[in-house]
Order: structure tokens, then C-alpha cells, then sequence
């Protein structure tokens, strides 16, 4: 008898609870019908603070979206957002949506080089920046890209190498250095003289735009990590951004209005949609942090009665690594991501569990998921089961075949949130012959539908003969305190196929200890799973991505040049 394939379907999406309007115009003129004189954004800044109710938000990004359409931005037009975590970035994303245009998101950690790759790719027709993030001075490094843009007058410009981009728009940095002065453009109009341009279109106008903006236009364009390569350019539909919006509250468990903060940026589509959609679809509020800041956090979420977190490890060791981590006060959190080391702060008593999911910047984040409360989430390695309309199948990554139920291969998977493909590629180029994604991870389902993910397929540990993930080890170091970064990578070995080695980034000042972390490993990891080798890097060793991404490649280079030997003489 035949064992059954892996192929799952989950239940269509006309069946999902808790959804709303699916276009991105549509979303925010639902919320804000909702909870209009609600507080929706807040940002502290240089000792001002700026709350805009539902009602400002919505004010905002119709101004916004005036001023694009007086800039010419007409349908699918491409609308490049440079910026760190401000209220400006919401107006301009829901402000893009309402003229027609396509938000495109764009890193701050960019390099000159990414930055002309994406902006070329991305065919930008207006540029909203800010102009300077930290040291980063974009006006300066956009004149030294093109510096065509010193001779035009706004709205003039004629970029022989950008040769789309007609409208750059500046904001003041709001995490520039004090005393620092932004490079100039001349063809670059300030972001209050944008606003003024726009006054003489009217606001019927929008209005009558935003309405002929459908669930299945395009939306917005995100872009890969670039670990291997240069970034390639993912556009996803309106439902996209609007369907996670709506589901985060139901998956999370969410029965309030959720005051929501993270120190990760929006160009990245995790932290958009779990922000946006935790805040907003709930009637709560983004608590903004443009850039993330240990030593303001701590205030931060006292101060503005944070409910929810959303960040990574490494962060919450650098909080537990302050001076003033014993006087902070989360009393008034009630969800974490992954958050075990708040937890171990006296003043932490949430007793929500992260519901286990999976996705990729290609599923606009997450395409499997539990509902918090299910017991089976208890178990690390399952990823909960396929979100309404998606379809999944397992396959053989070397023939294409599914594979049976149980058996291990490639996750693909189609639905409502896959993107609607790569700029420049091809549909075949992007998706196999049944319309599927093959996502390059590896993983296997059960009889309930459940994803057990187990990593990139060509970062998997072949060990002594077992398979390990190097994200379960990773995921447990992270626990650990002290712990900054952490990228486990297998090196060759004579007997065991490869060796697991952990590669680590202590917090500044902490002395880590190899015997300590192997005992914590040993405790929560199967034995075969403990790191054979524990090695210690600085932050300046650790290769990283613009995004803050981990180079796993590089690592394991790094890692087998350490534990070489020394010739014999």
C-alpha cells in the first residue's frame, strides 16, 4: 500500500476568521473608521514626542499620496522608501497605496553599491529618504552615484544611471550625530515643501484612486538578504501586506488593543507586518523606535506601557547586559518574541508562548503557523500547520518529486501571500511548472498537516549520519546569557561526515565560558546535537550582511581556518 504524499492543503481563505478590507488603501480607511481618535503611532525623539491618532495617520498619508500624485506617481509607479522606523514611513506606505503607486522598501544598512543595485532594479520613480541614519549621509552617497543630481532642479532630473528616478524627497535624520551636516541636492525638495506641492490636488482624487486599488494589484517590492549575491527584488500583491496584517491578532491570541514595539526595521517584511498588524488591527498603537538602542529601550517601554516586543536574542542580551537592567520594568509586557532572557526579569509575568511559525520575505513572512495556546507548539521543531488558502508539498529537491508523508525534502509551497514573482525573472525562473515555490528549506510534514522546518537545505549539518539544523542549536545558544550572535556551521571531518562547531559573538565585556555553555547545551539538545567545537569571535570578525544577517558561508570559513592546525615543521 502506498504511503500518502506530502501534499497539504489548508482550508481556503474564504474561510479565515477575523479578516478585513485587502487592499492596503481599504486596510487603513477600515482601522481608521474603527478606532479614529485611538492614539496609532508614537515616537520619541530628542526629548519631543509625536502621537498621531487613527484619524492623523489616515490625515497624513492622503496628504502624502496628494503629493505623489502631483509628482506624477500614477499606477504601479514605483515609490522608493529610504527610512528609518518613523510615522513618516507609515504615511508614505499607506499614502504610495492610495495614489496607485508600489511602495518599494529599502534597507538603511545599504552600501552605495546595494543601494544603486536596488534603486536601478527597483526602477524608483520618487525617493523618499531620510538623510542622514547615524553616520550615513544618503544624500551624499546618491551625489557620488549620480551626479546628475547636483544640476537638476526638483523635479527635473535626467539620471543617465537612474534613469527612472525623477523625485527625490528628503527628511530630516532623526538619528544623525549631533553636530553633523547632511550633504545637499539641489534637485531634492524637503519633506514639507513635498507636502505643500500637493495641495493643489484634491482629495476626491485619492479617494477615487484608492478605490480602484484591488487585493491583487501590486503592492510593494522587497528585496532578498543577499547573502550569496546582490538582493533580488520580491514584489508581493496588496493582500499580501493585508492578510498578515489581519492574522497576527488571531495567531497571537490578541483580544485588546496591542501597544506594539520593535528596534527592527520595516524593510523588513517580519517586523512590518507583525508591528502593523499587532498595532493597528487591534486598535493599539506603534511605540516607533527608529533605530535599536539598549539604553533608551528600557524607558521606552515603560514609559508607553509596551505590551509587545518583537526582536531577536541577541537584543534582549544586550537589555540584560545594561547597568539598569535590574531597576526596568516590564510589567506591563504580555507577548515576546522569543524572549526567554526578559523573561528572567523579576518584573516579566507573562506566561504567553510564542506560537512556533515559518515563512520567507517570499510568503510576505509567515505561511505556517499554531494559534497560541496549542499544546503541540510545546514541540520546538514543528512549525504548526499551512494559514487559509496556502497549499504545500514536500519534494525530493533533486527530481522535483513529492515525496511521502513523513519523508524529508524541499518545503514549496503557493497561496495567497507568494509573491507575485523576482523583477527580471521570468514566472518559470520563479516557480516550478505547478505554480509552487521551492524555497530552498528542508523539512517534512506528519499526519496533521503539521511543517517540521529543519533549516536551509544547504545549511544542514550531515553529522555522524543524522541530520541537525543549525537553527535548533542556534536557537537554544540564544538562550544562553551573554550570548550577542550566534551562527552554527558544520566543518569536514574524517569520521563523522561534518563536525558541529558554534561560532559566537559574546556581548561587549562578557567572558564567556565553554564548560558552562556546553552543560546549558547539553540539558536541551539531543547529544549528537551539542557543539563538538565552541568558538569565539569578536563583532568586528563576524561577517555580516547589510541587513544584519549572518553569513553562514563565510562563518564556516572562518571556523575551519581557526581549528586548523599548525603545520608541522
Amino acid at each position: 500500500m502506498n504511503q500518502a504524499p506530502s501534499l497539504i492543503h489548508a482550508p481556503p481563505l474564504s474561510e479565515e476568521p477575523g479578516l478585513g478590507a485587502l487592499s492596503l488603501p481599504g486596510y487603513i480607511k477600515e482601522v481608521t473608521e474603527r478606532y479614529r481618535d485611538n492614539e496609532a503611532v508614537v515616537m520619541h525623539h530628542n526629548g519631543h514626542v509625536i502621537r498621531w491618532s487613527y484619524r492623523d495617520l489616515w490625515e497624513e498619508s492622503v496628504a502624502v499620496a496628494r503629493s505623489l500624485i502631483a509628482c506624477g506617481v500614477s499606477k504601479d509607479t514605483r515609490v522608493g522608501i529610504l527610512m528609518t522606523n518613523r510615522p513618516e514611513y507609515l504615511s508614505a506606505l499607506f499614502g504610495t497605496a492610495m495614489a496607485g503607486g508600489v511602495a518599494v522598501v529599502i534597507s538603511t544598512f545599504s552600501t552605495p553599491l546595494e543601494l544603486e543595485h536596488l534603486l536601478k532594479m527597483s526602477e524608483v520613480s520618487v525617493l523618499l529618504y531620510e538623510d542622514r541614519v547615524l553616520k550615513k549621509d544618503f544624500g551624499a552617497i546618491l551625489s557620488e552615484l549620480e551626479p546628475a543630481l547636483h544640476a537638476a532642479a526638483p523635479g527635473a532630473i535626467d539620471s543617465p544611471r537612474l534613469p527612472y528616478l525623477k523625485h527625490l524627497v528628503s527628511l530630516k535624520g532623526v538619528t544623525a550625530l549631533e553636530g553633523s551636516s547632511p550633504a545637499t541636492i539641489a534637485s531634492s525638495l524637503n519633506w514639507n515643501a513635498f507636502i505643500v506641492e500637493g495641495q493643489n490636488i484634491a482629495e476626491s482624487t485619492v479617494y477615487a484612486r484608492a478605490d480602484q486599488v484591488h487585493p491583487c494589484d501590486a503592492g510593494g517590492l522587497f528585496f532578498s538578504s543577499g547573502t550569496t549575491n546582490l538582493p533580488k527584488a520580491i514584489l508581493h500583491s496588496q493582500r499580501a501586506f493585508t492578510l498578515q496584517f489581519w492574522r497576527w491578532p488571531r495567531l497571537w491570541g490578541l483580544d485588546e488593543p496591542c501597544r506594539s514595539w520593535t528596534g527592527n526595521g520595516f524593510f523588513w517584511s517580519g517586523p512590518m507586518t507583525i508591528i502593523i498588524g499587532t498595532a493597528l488591527s487591534t486598535g493599539g498603537a506603534l511605540i516607533l523606535q527608529p533605530l535599536f538602542d539598549e539604553k533608551a529601550v528600557l524607558s521606552l517601554i515603560k514609559n508607553e506601557r509596551v505590551t509587545l516586543m518583537n526582536g531577536r536574542p541577541h537584543q534582549w542580551a544586550r537589555l540584560q547586559s545594561l547597568p539598569d537592567w535590574q531597576n526596568a520594568d516590564f510589567s506591563t509586557l504580555k507577548q515576546i518574541t522569543k524572549g526567554e532572557l526578559i523573561l528572567e526579569h523579576p518584573t516579566a509575568n507573562t506566561e504567553w508562548e510564542m506560537p512556533n511559525a515559518f515563512g520567507t520575505t517570499e510568503t510576505m513572512s509567515i505561511l505556517s503557523s499554531f494559534v497560541a495556546g496549542d499544546p503541540a507548539n510545546a514541540d520546538a521543531r514543528n512549525f504548526g500547520t499551512l494559514l487559509p488558502g496556502n497549499v504545500m508539498k514536500i519534494v525530493d529537491p533533486h527530481t522535483g518529486d513529492i515525496v511521502p508523508l513523513g519523508e524529508r525534502g524541499e518545503v514549496c509551497i503557493k497561496g495567497p501571500t507568494l509573491m507575485k514573482g523576482y523583477l527580471g525573472k521570468a514566472p518559470e525562473e520563479c516557480f516550478d511548472s505547478e505554480g509552487f515555490y521551492r524555497t530552498g528549506d528542508g523539512g517534512y510534514t506528519d499526519a496533521d498537516g503539521h511543517l517540521f522546518w529543519e533549516g536551509r537545505l544547504n545549511d544542514i549539518i550531515k553529522t555522524g549520519g543524522a541530520n541537525v539544523s543549525p537553527e535548533e542549536i542556534d536557537t537554544a545558544i540564544a538562550a544562553f546569557p551573554g550570548v550577542k550572535r550566534t551562527q552554527t556551521v558544520g566543518v569536514p571531518h574524517d569520521t563523522l561526515s561534518e563536525m558541529i562547531v558554534a561560532c559566537i559573538v559574546p556581548i561587549e565585556g562578557e567572558s564567556l565560558s565553554e564548560a558552562a555553555l556546553t552543560s546549558f547545551l547539553k540539558e536541551r539538545l539531543a547529544s549528537f546535537k551539542v557543539p563538538r567545537e565552541i568558538l569565539f569571535f569578536s563583532e568586528q570578525e563576524f561577517p555580516l550582511t547589510g541587513n544584519e544577517k549572518v553569513k553562514a558561508g563565510d562563518v564556516r570559513n572562518l571556523a575551519i581556518k581557526r581549528l586548523q592546525k599548525p603545520s608541522q615543521a
